[in-house]
């Protein structure tokens, strides 16, 4: 039997028969569904999904193709990132694995070598990569010490220009919570984010007044119209509670902004009393929590000689559960902080399926990559699939779970804006001038 290859009309106006769809990403339609996952045909007109109708209901008329029950669903959201360091391990590995390894590689290479010309030929590659594996929305964390945060934020601004109408881009700005306390830094870093519409970040620690800082963090923000993704609490020390106190202070300076957290690796080492209270913390602020499952399964409890006993990730379920938005994402690309990756949903979902357990059942799991962190990052045209929006779709040939779970999906379809795209992925060989010293 030949390989599944459909080929996509070429009209303006054209049908998508016997798809299978997520029915989480799904909005306006209903079908039944087994497993989460609903069948349709899908009209599209002039770039934009037409309709969602009963499978054998598109008009009869209509250029089309069969799907043969493959999977529709719409681009994916990668809603914490640094394509900033991303891809700098050929020049720069980890000499240990681990979180200290990390930081200390990271920190000689950033001075060393990250010119605004090395950041956007590193961002361009990454975004190449991404757009090719179906990504339309991502958001990336940008190291922002000084003087860095003036050349990275610069860099990414081009970057988003250059990259507008093809993957929608956020930028936040990460630095050590203990220079909040540098009055002149923190102004400067201000000027930056607001000049450069992005957001107020950092690695929050339990170390100083950390209340005293977070007062000042959310006064800051608010008062500069400014939303915040931080990251919080990414070890196996139980003793550390930093997001409870992120949570607390939100609470306490009744700040209306969007606030996220990622990692929360701690939460999973606490007594369960502690723990609860924490997340009950969490729901009443309305923060959202982004787990970063294949970075912290490589960077958590990594002990030389000595097989990891913790997975690294946070209470997902329970988070969940507490009506907590959550979603996951990649996290790191090629770097210091994990070696592998390639800024593939695909992947990231896959992997959270099996690190987390968020199958059995399956029903909503495709909500962690689609329509929950475009929720997240304020983006609700995105991560679904709705008559009247763009047709960013991507077509698999896997039908059921299994099949999507089983293999890469390296041979899906990329649509955008009703069409295929070129899903070339950029050869590592261009980055060789970028490794040499």
């Amino acid at each position: 039997m030949p390989a599944f290859a459909p080929t996509l009309p070429k009209a303006d106006r054209f049908a998508l028969r016997n798809a299978t769809l997520p029915s989480v990403t799904v909005d306006g339609f209903q079908a039944p569904t087994c497993e989460g996952l609903l069948s349709a045909d899908i009209v599209i007109s002039g770039g934009k999904v037409e309709a969602l109708l009963p499978v054998g209901s598109a008009p009869a008329d209509l250029p089309s193709t069969d799907l043969d029950e493959g999977m529709v669903w719409p681009c994916f959201v990668d809603m914490h990132t640094h394509l900033d360091k991303g891809h700098i391990w050929p020049r720069s590995p980890n000499p240990t694995g681990d979180f200290q390894g990390a930081l200390e590689t990271v920190k000689a290479d950033r001075e060393a070598r990250w010119n605004a010309g090395d950041v956007r030929a590193r961002m361009e590659f990454a975004l190449r990569t991404a757009y090719a594996h179906g990504t339309k929305l991502i958001r990336t964390h940008l190291d922002s010490l000084a003087p860095q945060h003036r050349i990275s934020f610069e860099a990414f601004s081009e970057v988003r220009d250059a990259w507008a109408g093809k993957i929608d881009l956020q930028a936040v700005a990460l630095f050590p919570f203990d220079q909040i306390g540098d009055e002149a830094f923190f102004k400067d870093l201000i000027e930056v984010i607001v000049a450069h519409k992005g957001l107020l970040g950092g690695v929050t620690r339990m170390e100083g007044n950390l209340d005293a800082g977070l007062d000042l963090l959310f006064r800051t923000a608010a008062d500069n119209g400014l939303d915040i993704d931080l990251h919080v609490d990414e070890t196996q020390e139980k003793e550390v509670l930093t997001l409870k106190s992120i949570a607390e202070a939100k609470l306490r300076n009744r700040f209306e902004g969007a606030v996220t957290v990622g990692h929360c690796c701690s939460l999973t080492r606490q007594d369960a009393d502690v723990a609860k209270y924490t997340i009950d913390k969490v729901a009443e602020a309305r923060i959202s929590v982004v787990s970063l499952p294949m970075c912290n399964m490589y960077l958590q409890d990594r002990q030389p000689g000595r097989t990891p006993h913790y997975r690294g990730v946070t209470m997902f379920k329970e988070l969940a559960a507490a009506g907590v938005p959550t979603a996951v994402s990649s996290d790191n690309t090629r770097d210091p902080f994990y070696a592998y990756g390639d800024l593939d949903a695909v992947e990231v979902f896959r992997e959270a399926v099996r690190i987390i357990h968020l199958d059995h059942p399956l029903d909503d799991a495709a909500r962690v990559v689609t329509r929950s962190p475009a929720d997240i990052l304020g983006r609700p045209d995105v991560g679904r699939i709705a008559a009247g929006l763009p047709a960013d779709l991507v077509i698999f040939s896997a039908r059921r779970w299994s099949e999507f779970l089983s293999r890469p999906q390296a041979d899906r379809i990329v649509m955008r804006n009703g069409m295929g795209i070129d899903r070339s992925l950029p050869d590592y060989r261009e980055l060789d001038p970028l490794m040499k010293d």
